[in-house]
């Protein structure tokens, strides 16, 4: 099971990669980056995104209406993709046994990423990690 760096380095791994980090959406703060930032400073986007996880995370409209069967772990959000002229940003909540507020992003080049593989990749990603 691979920690914080590994995990990234993994993502960082995928076609079109252009940066990576770990960020805990409550705070803000980013728990553990690789490659290169859209703003040239990894703190500022860790913040940045976390606003929207946050948002998605705690806002009603995402979260599953009373007939839906929920087992109460994590987020009621599994990912946000935001998609920009020039690339893809892939937010992954990453669940765990104890409560954690923590998702993956992942920066793609927009003409060399593959949008489908690193969702894919993100969540199993995302299963394995172990934070340490």
């Amino acid at each position: 099971m691979p920690g914080i760096d590994e995990c990234l380095l993994e993502a960082m791994a995928l076609p079109g990669a252009r940066g990576a980090a770990l960020v805990d959406w409550s705070s803000g703060l980013a728990l553990g980056t690789a490659g290169e930032s859209p703003v040239g400073d990894h703190e500022t986007t860790a913040a940045e995104t976390a606003e929207l996880a946050r948002a998605a995370a705690e806002y009603e409209s995402f979260a599953p209406d009373g007939n839906e069967e929920q087992d109460g772990a994590g987020p009621p959000v599994e990912d946000l993709i935001v998609t920009t002229r020039t690339g893809y940003h892939v937010l992954r909540f990453v669940e765990t046994s104890f409560d954690s507020s923590v998702f993956l992003h992942l920066w793609l080049d927009r003409t060399d990423g593959n949008l489908a593989l690193a969702r894919h990749r993100l969540r199993a990603l995302a299963e394995e990690l172990v934070l340490k």
